[in-house]
């Protein structure tokens, strides 16, 4: 099946703020169960993805172009540990951790998401 690229704008993702653009490379119902999002983003400047946590899956992010600052923690309230991100940079969320993604520069921040279960990752 060859599918044609759909970008949606959402505002606020994961409870952020600001705007993204965002397609599904491969729809949830495509995943057979096995995850819930594969998706093509970019963030607008001044734009985040908001603090949130994976229970039962995983998200690691891909930087494909721009930069920005990755936000990874162990508890909702805790310490946020600041990384700064560039293309190249591959951001991985352990499962029960908590992440968010800042775009405070000029230019969009472009990154591939793949958000997979819990059970695959165990395997």
């Amino acid at each position: 099946m060859v599918r044609h690229e759909k970008y949606v704008e959402v505002e606020g993702l994961a409870g952020g703020k600001g705007k993204a653009r965002r397609c599904e490379i491969v729809p949830k119902e495509d995943l057979n169960g096995h995850g819930r999002l594969y998706a093509h983003v970019f963030l607008a400047p001044g734009s985040y993805i908001g603090w949130h946590q994976h229970v039962n899956d995983t998200e690691p992010y891909y930087i494909l172009s721009g930069e920005g600052d990755f936000y990874e923690g162990t508890s909702q309230d805790g310490e946020r540990i600041k990384t700064h991100v560039k293309a190249g940079d591959i951001c991985t969320i352990p499962v029960g951790g908590w992440h968010s993604l800042e775009n405070n520069s000029n230019g969009e921040l472009e990154v591939i998401a793949l958000i997979y279960n819990k059970k695959d990752y165990l395997l």
